[in-house]
């Protein structure tokens, strides 16, 4: 089953993954200020496509933040100020609205703050912000409602492999982060 970009948001360990048909030619890449970009292979074609690279996890001082798009930029910034997860969620989401695309394609999002997790989705009918107290995942098509999800993953490198791995179509690449202590250890799988 196809159900394009996901997000699984946990307490302790969260992932994003990249599922395309249309734009395969991606990979994350690791960024020296704790942040996980996704952007096209050196071998993909040229395109202007506004939503095939972004920013798809950023960790601050007050939080982490994971997400299918720019919005990432925006609620890590309201989480750096302070914003309740909640209120950084909501507010990024609705100013951003969907993605204004051929498939009108929902923006997903989670954050991480000390001992909280909250998921997001804001689809062309819908914004959905929930507080998590076990794994859950939310796609940008089929599973586009947050709905617990099995995820045994503990740490980043396993949470990047096993979003990766889980059994939807056209993996692409994966982000996985988890609690590190007093802050948050990421990893990248790139199906290398």
């Amino acid at each position: 089953m196809y159900i394009g970009r996901f997000v699984v948001v946990g307490p302790e360990v969260s992932a994003y993954r990249v599922s395309s048909r249309s734009f395969p030619n991606r990979q994350v890449t690791a960024r020296e200020d704790d942040t996980l970009t996704v952007g096209p292979t050196p071998d993909a074609p040229e395109t202007d496509n506004p939503y095939v690279s972004y920013n798809c996890v950023r960790v601050t001082d007050n939080g982490a933040v994971l997400g299918n798009g720019s919005q990432v930029d925006p609620i890590a910034e309201k989480v750096a100020m302070g914003y309740p997860a909640r209120d950084a969620l909501a507010t990024a989401l609705l100013s951003l609205d969907y993605e204004k695309d051929d498939y009108d394609t929902p923006r997903i999002a989670g954050v991480m703050t000390d001992g909280t997790a909250y998921i997001g989705i804001v689809r062309k009918d819908a914004l959905f912000v929930e507080e998590v107290d076990e794994p859950t995942l939310v796609a940008t098509y089929e599973n586009d409602t947050p709905e617990t999800y099995a995820f045994d993953a503990e740490t980043a490198a396993d949470a990047a492999t096993e979003a990766y791995d889980a059994d939807f179509e056209h993996a692409v690449c994966a982000a996985g982060i988890a609690r590190d202590g007093d802050g948050f250890e990421l990893a990248l799988e790139n199906g290398e």
